[in-house]
């Protein structure tokens, strides 16, 4: 039985739709986890250190020290929710690609994980990210392709014509 399911795809690419309607049409309760859970829940002073997350005006996130250690923390804490008995869909944007996968990957272990890859054309993503208007200008079209780069999914879906319910249906097809 799948207990986690991660989804990996640039920012304004879908995946937060997606996560809203898996939850809705998944027939057991799912937690929805994601790296913005996680800058969320650091103090603002992380936001703007070279130690821990800076947001470029040019749409690059770079990440420091400190928040590598936290995110470690909270991955292994994903792990552990999903080893206790939660079932959890991970939202996440790869900035390391394939790193970044090994790094779920030792955490989560033996656990049953459905990899997903969320593709968008950047152009797309582009003017979802304008739309949006929470997000820096330029972390779509930056993050599109990099965060697939290396990594190695059950199963893909793209978002650039496809809506969020139609990519979550094809998602808990694979579910078992």
């Amino acid at each position: 039985m799948t207990e986690v399911i991660v989804l990996n795809g640039g920012s304004s690419s879908g995946k937060s739709g997606i996560v809203r309607c898996l939850q809705a049409v998944l027939p057991d309760p799912w937690l929805a986890l994601g790296t913005d859970t996680l800058v969320e829940a650091m103090p603002a002073s992380m936001q703007a250190s070279d130690e821990g997350i800076e947001f470029a005006p040019d749409g690059q996130v770079i990440v420091g020290p400190e928040f590598r250690t936290l995110e470690a923390a909270w991955i292994e804490g994903v792990a552990a929710m999903a080893r206790a008995g939660a079932r959890v869909i991970v939202d996440e944007v790869f900035l390391g690609g394939a790193d970044s996968q090994k790094r779920w990957q030792k955490a989560l272990g033996e656990l049953r994980v459905l990899w997903v890859g969320v593709r968008c054309d950047s152009a797309v993503a582009a003017g979802r990210e304008v739309a949006r208007g929470d997000r820096v200008i330029g972390m779509a079209a930056s993050q599109a392709e990099v965060v697939h780069r290396g990594m190695v999914y059950d199963l893909e879906v793209d978002t650039t014509h496809a809506e969020s319910m139609e990519c979550a249906r094809i998602i808990a097809a694979h579910v078992s």
